[in-house]
C-alpha cells in the first residue's frame, strides 16, 4: 500500500457542515440597516453617503437574489 491510498478523502469545511441560510439572510439585511443608520453622522461631503447606499442595496439584492432562485429551484435548499 502506497503513503497516498494510506489518508482520507480532503473535504472543505462548507461541505460537510452548510451554513444556516435564514442566519445568512438576517446578518446581511442588519448589515444593511446599519450602513443606512451610518446615513446620519458628521460627514460633510456625499461620498461616504453614495457608498453606504450602494453597498446597503447589494446586500439586500443578494438577499433578494437567493430567495428567488431558491423558489424557482436554481439553488439547492439546505
Amino acid at each position: 500500500m502506497s503513503a497516498l491510498e494510506e489518508h482520507e478523502d480532503v473535504y472543505a469545511p462548507d461541505q460537510l457542515k452548510p451554513t444556516n441560510r435564514r442566519r445568512a439572510q438576517r446578518g446581511a439585511i442588519i448589515s444593511a440597516v446599519v450602513l443606512l443608520m451610518f446615513f446620519w453622522g458628521n460627514q460633510e461631503g456625499n461620498t461616504e453617503k453614495v457608498w453606504l447606499v450602494v453597498i446597503a442595496v447589494l446586500l439586500i439584492a443578494a438577499v433578494i437574489g437567493d430567495i428567488v432562485l431558491r423558489k424557482a429551484g436554481l439553488r439547492p435548499n439546505d
